[in-house]
């Protein structure tokens, strides 16, 4: 939360009356803060995850789905609910413990996202994604050039000094 925090304080993702579509959402944590802190009961947040949300109850903005945001299956229902204003991911993969194949799962799962918010995100919409370092930032980065007016990564304080996620920010989505 309080990485998201930080980070809607620099660029100002998300507004209030916002559809929010959160990636790799469980347990809920980001879920939770935009409901409650950045939406305010105006808007709605799509959460979907591998796992369900550990919330109790979920909040009434929130459709919660539980599965591969990349599949068939979740994409359709993704399409019944965008376009969005915001993406969120802070999604990480199912490390091995071997950093060369944990940043390259990084790399993958952030192009995906990157791919989603090509297909659902709204002119001038914005995305903000986790990676790890030395898993192809630059080369996400670049995609997000192409596909928003402001790309660039972003490691908030409240980041461990030894993580190695950093956050990949794109603003204002070109139409």
């Amino acid at each position: 939360m309080y990485k998201l925090e930080e980070i809607q304080q620099n660029f100002k993702i998300i507004r209030t009356g916002d559809n929010v579509l959160d990636v790799g959402a469980a347990p809920g944590s980001w879920t939770l803060y935009t409901h409650r802190m950045l939406l305010k009961g105006n808007g709605t947040i799509i959460a979907v995850d591998l796992n369900p949300l550990n919330l109790n109850p979920v909040p009434p903005t929130v459709t919660a789905y539980v599965g591969d945001a990349f599949s068939k299956e979740i994409r359709e229902k993704l399409v019944e609910h965008g376009p969005y204003d915001a993406i969120i991911s802070d999604a990480a993969p199912m490390t091995t413990g071997n950093r060369s194949v944990d940043t390259s799962r990084s790399e993958w799962l952030a192009e995906q996202v990157v791919y989603l918010a090509s297909e659902h995100l709204k002119p001038h919409g914005n995305l903000v994604l986790k990676i790890y370092q030395g898993g192809g930032q630059e080369t996400v980065l670049k995609q997000m050039r192409s596909l928003f007016a402001k790309a660039r990564a972003f490691k908030p304080k409240a980041c461990r000094s030894d993580s190695f996620e950093v956050y990949l920010i794109g603003l204002d989505r070109n139409p």
